[in-house]
């Protein structure tokens, strides 16, 4: 198992991320990953990563597709890639309706479908066998619209680009893990149980040769001496994903806890938190739920927590950590 760093959002300032990774990278980190919700994006906090480090690989986690042509996408995996010396994974992701109608002004549209061509376009960028045409449901290159000019031609990247570039796809759902299984090279599911995922997510996996798969969870670290005051600094992200990310019967993050066998506390928080009770939602979090997902607590306490990691069939755990001595820590025992 490859260890990986999350830096989650970025900040205004880059100078604290940069001594951590090239502190995970000292440590032999095999990648450091970057995401973007509505603030700041993850591909220039990754690029200006890259600049101040040379061997650790650079993830998007997740680069949204509602904000990018998969064209765009493909130029900018590839340019990044040319520059970090062969570095890049491309991490990508629908988000969800509240993002990509909200902020980006786009239908959502049929996730799955959409996911399909969104990655057979940049893998047709990235190979370059031909200049680029794809007439689907969603996306029709060159564009014959009603209101096309009729100018557009098929056009072949400037850029030669190296084909493999990994793509890894983020999904929680039964049917999106599936699609992620089938068509990408990785897999970027978010509050991972290494006790539970093979009821939750192993139909979905399938047949997958998990040699050839990279399953790349995030797991929060947090390293102190009270697991309770450890716990607490992880129960607000989770009432917010759980609680927060969606609407009443719209929200992926809440079925997932309910698939893992959490529904009552599922709906506590989602209730709290949709009521502006955001602290009791956090309060609301059940300790078995934090201990399912993260690894909190003292060095002797993580280390037992963390074997049942290295005995599931996670490849890449990125570690979701401000701390030096949590990456320290999880270097000495994984690597």
């Amino acid at each position: 198992m490859r260890l990986g760093l999350n830096l989650a959002y970025s900040g205004p300032s880059a100078a604290d991320n940069v001594e951590l990774v090239q502190f995970a990278e000292s440590l032999g980190y095999h990648s450091v990953w970057t995401a973007e919700a509505y603030g700041s994006d993850a591909v220039v906090p990754l690029t200006w990563l890259g600049a101040h480090t040379s061997t650790i690989k650079l993830g998007t986690g997740i680069m949204q597709m509602p904000g990018r042509s998969p064209a765009m996408t493909a130029m900018t995996a590839a340019t990044l890639d040319a520059y970090s010396g062969g570095r890049m994974l491309l991490g990508l992701g629908l988000s969800g309706p509240q993002v990509a109608e909200g902020w980006h002004g786009v239908p959502y549209g049929k996730p799955l479908g959409k996911t399909r061509e969104y990655v057979e376009i940049v893998r047709a960028v990235l190979a370059r066998d031909a200049p680029l045409e794809h007439h689907g449901e969603h996306y029709d290159i060159p564009y014959t619209g009603a209101d096309a000019t009729g100018l557009g031609k098929p056009l072949k990247s400037i850029l030669h680009p190296r084909k493999d570039i990994p793509i890894y796809l983020a999904a929680i759902g039964p049917k999106n893990v599936a699609l992620a299984a089938e068509i990408a090279d990785g897999w970027l599911p978010i509050f991972f149980s290494p006790a539970r995922w093979r009821d939750v997510f192993g139909a979905s996996v399938g047949e997958r040769d998990l040699s050839t798969f990279d399953i790349a969870p995030t797991a929060t670290v947090v390293l102190g001496d009270d697991v309770d005051a450890c716990r607490s600094m992880v129960k607000p992200f989770l009432a917010l994903y759980v609680g927060g990310m969606g609407a009443r019967g719209r929200n992926f993050y809440n079925d997932l806890a309910c698939r893992y066998g959490f529904e009552g506390a599922a709906k506590e928080i989602q209730d709290l938190y949709l009521d502006g009770k955001k602290a009791e939602a956090a309060a609301a979090v059940p300790d078995s739920l934090v201990d399912a997902v993260a690894l909190c607590g003292p060095k002797g306490r993580i280390a037992e927590l963390v074997e049942e990691w290295k005995a599931s069939p996670v490849t890449t755990m990125i570690v979701g950590a401000a701390q030096r001595e949590a990456l320290e820590l999880m270097a000495e025992l994984v690597l």
